[in-house]
């Protein structure tokens, strides 16, 4: 077709970028701790004395971003060639966009995640907005934890 071009590549990278991440993060957990008082010497050992655990966690931590540079493409190529008139793909395109954001977030506020108390609350606090389930969903996202240091251990 006369349409095909380097933008559709994407869907190719987007696949290799998610073997890499599932590859290093397999690696990198086998050495990783949450627990907040040993957190940070965990990632000094990978770093320090795992063989390439640099080059594994710069993989990793570039790769997510990778990721989602190659989805938003993706998403931006299907919209400038009218993909999404093709209503059953697209509607699938747009389930595993929505799947991919939240396993992205579970896993940047869950155990293994680092991220601030701050950043978490400030994103599950917005669904305490929504009417009459607003705060069961947040208890339900958070998994009755209750939040008192840095990872939810």
């Amino acid at each position: 077709p006369s349409n095909i071009s380097s933008w559709w590549n994407f869907g190719s990278l987007l696949g290799v970028c998610l073997a890499v991440q599932i590859l290093t993060g397999l690696f990198l957990a086998m050495h990783y701790t949450s627990d907040t008082a040993t957190a940070f010497n965990s990632v000094t050992h990978i770093c320090r004395d795992v063989n390439y655990g640099w080059l594994l966690r710069y993989l990793h931590a570039n790769g997510a971003s990778m990721f989602f540079i190659c989805l938003y493409l993706h998403v931006g190529r299907g919209l400038y060639y009218g993909s999404y008139t093709y209503t059953e793909t697209w509607n699938v395109g747009i389930i595993l966009l929505f799947a991919v954001m939240a396993t992205a977030f579970m896993g940047y506020v869950l155990p293994w995640g680092q991220m601030s108390f701050w950043g978490a609350t400030v994103i599950t606090n917005l669904l305490f907005a929504i009417p009459y389930i607003g705060t069961d969903l947040v208890e339900w996202i958070w998994g009755g934890f209750s939040v008192d240091k840095a990872t939810l251990t």
